[in-house]
């Protein structure tokens, strides 16, 4: 591989930077494409599968062969709020992949005994946040039902282009959130991008239940998102 690709392809990663090594099998030069990039034809329909699937392949386009090498940061969920539902979120998110983090500065709840060998930060998601920030391969799940913890960070996640936005609570619950976070400048077009009520509708009626929904939803969000925008991008 050349040293610049390979340079640049390390500085991607470090970033937290989607980005595919396209190699010519038939010797011609290698190429570094990062999720974002405007491409045409087959190649941009094969990347664009690449991307959202995370699965390394040989394609052939119009007679010629190339491998696709997919680089994907490793994709998150943070979730806002120590509660019995992410405490099955966390060990189901594990199963499917995902890192996940729990974020809740209620030290009641966000105990290492509720959330033993989970990535567990006891304070303010807004103080939290400024060390470890949110980026687009992340999703993010408030289920605390407290605006003064939940707000600040969904405000964060739909700014920051986070792949998932989610928020616990019901119909009216959220009604009174999207009131809420109008006042604070977001957009129409930026409210819409929240799951709530959040998860797949499957008749959820307890944390397992409720857990597997918002799994299930975030997977579709992330193996469906629109590969087109450039990282960090707001839909």
């Amino acid at each position: 591989m050349d040293r610049q690709i390979l340079a640049r392809l390390n500085a991607l990663r470090h970033g937290r930077q989607a980005a595919i090594l396209v190699t010519d099998l038939s010797g011609g030069a290698d190429r570094l494409i990062v999720e974002g990039d405007r491409l045409e034809g087959v190649m941009a329909d094969a990347v664009a599968s690449a991307f959202r699937s995370g699965r390394s392949s040989a394609v052939e386009i119009e007679g010629q062969s190339f491998f696709l090498n997919v680089h994907l940061p490793p994709p998150r969920i943070v979730v806002i709020g120590a509660v019995h539902i992410s405490q099955v979120l966390a060990r189901m998110a594990t199963l499917a992949g995902f890192d996940i983090t729990i974020i809740d500065p209620r030290t009641a709840f966000a105990t290492q005994e509720r959330f033993e060998g989970i990535d567990l930060i006891a304070d303010w998601p807004a103080d939290a946040l400024k060390e470890r920030p949110l980026d687009s391969y992340m999703a993010l799940v408030a289920v605390t039902h407290d605006p003064k913890i939940d707000d600040e960070p969904i405000m964060q996640a739909l700014r920051t282009g986070c792949f998932y936005v989610g928020a616990l609570g019901s119909r009216k619950t959220h009604a009174g959130r999207l009131e809420r976070l109008k006042r604070e400048g977001l957009t129409e077009e930026d409210l819409v991008r929240i799951h709530a009520p959040i998860g797949l509708a499957i008749g959820a009626s307890n944390p397992a239940e409720i857990a597997v929904a918002i799994v299930a939803e975030i997977i579709g969000s992330l193996r469906g998102r629109d590969v087109s925008l450039p990282k960090g991008a707001r839909p």
